[in-house]
């Protein structure tokens, strides 16, 4: 079996690699105020055809809290796949995704389950938006009942600079 050769999708990913500091602002709920954390990133590249990301932050509770995400790119889907999951949660997010026309954002689609906490599930997006080289923004929404989407998330992603 030949190895597949990365696309310009796989080379999309490669944006993302590298050590980042993040601040994030999450709002889990009309009724409860924002959660703001700050945290650190390293995405490293497994191959040519896939990414993983590793996060760690303090949650409001002090304790250090663990995620990892893989991405790649599937193409006989053309369709970006991963997956998430986090030392703070039990639910694995699978990731279904595509670029934008201009090449800017890429939104990952999943399922998990509602903030209502009822045992229903809802759909939920992941948006990377690169800014530049050296930022990029993560937004994360839900779909509501009447079908539109509320911003729940969002996290402001700077490349640590290596220092001579």
């Amino acid at each position: 079996m030949q190895m597949p050769e990365p696309t310009d999708e796989h080379h999309w990913l490669l944006q993302l690699v590298g050590d980042w500091t993040y601040e994030s602002e999450c709002s889990m709920g009309p009724d409860q105020p924002p959660m703001k954390s700050v945290g650190k990133q390293t995405t490293r590249p497994l191959g040519s055809l896939w990414t993983l990301g590793e996060m760690e932050h303090a949650g409001p509770d002090g304790q250090l809290h663990r995620s990892i995400f893989t991405l790649g790119f599937d193409p006989g889907k053309q369709r970006f796949v991963g997956t998430f999951v986090s030392s703070c949660m039990t639910h694995l997010w699978p990731y279904d995704g595509q670029l934008d026309a201009a090449s800017k954002s890429l939104t990952l689609d999943s399922e998990g389950p509602s903030f209502a906490g009822d045992g229903t599930t809802s759909k939920y997006q992941d948006i990377v938006e690169i800014i530049d080289t050296d930022n990029y923004l993560l937004k994360s929404q839900v779909q509501n009942p009447d079908g539109l989407w509320t911003q729940f998330m969002l996290a402001k992603y700077s490349r640590i600079k290596a220092t001579s």
